[in-house]
């Protein structure tokens, strides 16, 4: 497997090579303090029994929701406030999306990676927002670009000097309402010499399939996790929740918190079998 650059999140927590695995996940957005809560305590159990890195993440706001009269979060200062609070009681690294350049300051005061959401990987304000805070930036690759095309993404970083870089990969449009996955695209990103990242349930995505609201294939987050860690990645995003057919946002490709520590150690597994034929 290609060697990249390692990116460290904080103290102890490093994305990359031979670095511990990394878990990137929680409920898609902030519903409620509760929620959050009681969201990352689990997640934070089931990843410490793992042996594994956890960053939690939720979005303070969801702006590209299919329709105007979708939830899309408890607003900007709110939804600091929570993650904030998240992450001071659980000694936890925080990651959620921004949406415009004026957020990133502010947000990066209180986050330690701010993610790039697909749809605006290309927005050269944003980026440069985002890297100039010195947090790691987390690009999620457009569904409309090929994997080579993140070189251009990753440019607008380094001419500023940034390389604390993390790269995901998320499915690509296929046809209307539907994605698909092609695992060469990790292996060719991962050419670009950054660490990657496989977002299992926003994979499974039928954006906009539920005509006012984005639709999923939640039964299919296993076997492309699977087959992401038999490719090689350095970190997993999975979006997760207590009761996802209650969810307010992408609750159709969400995990079911119930089942994710058996989904994890599944793929950990794999991850386990082809990291020792590489040694042999």
């Amino acid at each position: 497997m290609v060697q990249v650059r390692t990116v460290s999140i904080r103290d102890g927590l490093v994305v990359g090579n031979d670095s511990r695995f990394t878990f990137i996940g929680g409920p898609c957005v902030i519903e409620s303090e509760r929620l959050l809560m009681e969201t990352a305590e689990k997640v934070k159990r089931i990843t410490e029994k793992l042996n594994i890195n956890f960053i939690f993440k939720s979005s303070f706001d969801k702006a590209n929701r299919s329709s105007i009269e979708s939830f899309r979060g408890l607003g900007f200062e709110e939804g600091l406030r929570i993650l904030e609070k998240i992450k001071k009681t659980y000694d936890i690294p925080i990651i959620t999306d921004v949406h415009e350049s004026w957020q990133c300051a502010s947000v990066a005061e209180v986050v330690d990676v701010l993610q790039i959401p697909a749809f605006l990987c290309r927005q050269t304000d944003l980026l440069i927002a985002a890297a100039k805070t010195g947090r790691t930036v987390n690009i999620k690759k457009g569904q409309f670009l090929s994997p080579g095309e993140m070189k251009n993404v990753i440019y607008k970083l380094e001419e500023i000097g940034h390389r604390q870089i993390l790269l995901t990969e998320r499915g690509t449009s296929f046809g209307y309402n539907n994605l698909v996955v092609d695992m060469r695209s990790l292996v060719e990103m991962r050419k670009l010499g950054y660490p990657i990242v496989f977002d299992a349930t926003h994979s499974v995505q039928r954006p906009g399939g539920l005509g006012t609201a984005t639709g999923g294939d939640r039964e299919f987050v296993p076997y492309l996790m699977n087959a992401a860690m038999a490719v090689g990645i350095d970190a997993i995003f999975a979006e997760t929740h207590p009761n996802p057919e209650k969810a307010l946002s992408d609750g159709p490709n969400m995990i079911p918190l119930h089942e994710l520590e058996d989904i994890l150690s599944q793929a950990l597994e794999i991850k386990s079998v082809i990291k020792k034929k590489i040694i042999e």
